[in-house]
């Protein structure tokens, strides 16, 4: 079934008519930077009303699986206790937001959709966003009513959205990488114990996808990003660092009716094994984000 914008995003307007109206909506803070992981005290400091603190390092990864990347995905019925404790019902609404390159929000989004749970979208533009246009603010910690939601898949790696294997991530028809261009290049690499890219990957930064005020691009641009890269409609994979900025250009991907598959462990995973090729420069027609973009992670 093919996606729109609004199936993956939902812009400021939408959600303050939605609250003003009563609507019932599970809203989900997902603070996380490379820099500060934990965006706890950030929320604290200001966050949508009702919105409950999700920890990306705890929550939306499984740091006890072993061979899986820096991020290895959590477990359907971890994911389930922990929607649950967020207030996430089944047929409510969830809108996840962050304060940086939509990040965290896209990891949970991707996540939490993968589990099966239907009606998740990312706040477009974020929480800048959402103070831009008049949303409130408040501060402190919030405990939700528990949600009752169910997963349908427990192995996220084979849930409802698809998903390349280290062995099989070659072999997609176009291969982005969503890293920053110096990391694709291999010029510098600031997280990972080796620099450089998959061979035959295209480097198309996260970030790339959105304006400079943090929103989403069109679908007319969205789609001119990937042409650009020698890209169909199908057969696309992406991965960055560890599987969590690459869902934003999944996200994005799907805004714009195209279909991607994650390599959830990516470029950590990828060098885990010595054996592995590793390519370095840039063998692809140069682009580059806009100067007054965002900055790719």
């Amino acid at each position: 079934m093919t996606t729109t914008r609004s199936d993956v995003f939902m812009g400021t307007a939408e959600l303050i008519g939605l609250l003003s109206a009563g609507g019932p909506v599970a809203l989900l803070d997902v603070r996380w930077t490379l820099a500060e992981p934990n965006g706890e005290q950030a929320y604290l400091d200001g966050h949508l009303p009702g919105a409950v603190y999700v920890s990306l390092e705890d929550d939306l990864a499984d740091h006890h699986v072993s061979g899986r990347g820096r991020h290895p995905l959590p477990s359907g019925r971890d994911l389930q206790a922990a929607a649950r404790r967020w207030g996430v019902r089944d047929g409510v609404p969830t809108v996840v937001y962050d304060d940086w390159n939509r990040a965290g929000s896209a990891r949970a989004w991707w996540c939490l959709t993968a589990a099966g749970i239907g009606g998740v979208r990312i706040l477009d533009g974020g929480l800048s966003a959402w103070v831009d246009g008049g949303g409130p603010v408040e501060t402190g910690p919030v405990t939700p009513e528990p949600g009752d939601v169910r997963v349908s898949h427990d192995d996220l790696y084979h849930g409802a959205l698809p998903t390349l294997t280290a062995d099989d991530v070659q072999s997609a028809a176009v291969l982005l990488d969503a890293r920053a261009p110096e990391r694709y290049r291999g010029e510098v690499e600031p997280v990972d114990p080796v620099a450089g890219h998959i061979p035959g990957a295209v480097n198309l930064p996260s970030t790339g996808l959105l304006n400079p005020d943090g929103t989403l691009r069109d679908e007319t641009e969205v789609r001119a990003l990937l042409s650009r890269r020698g890209s169909a409609d199908t057969g696309v994979g992406a991965y960055c660092g560890s599987g969590v900025t690459a869902a934003l250009t999944v996200a994005g991907l799907a805004a714009a009716g195209v279909e991607a598959a994650l390599f959830p462990g990516s470029w950590s995973e990828w060098v885990s094994d010595p054996g592995r090729p590793v390519a370095r420069g840039d063998d692809q027609p140069g682009w580059s984000v806009p100067s007054d973009g965002p900055r790719p992670p």
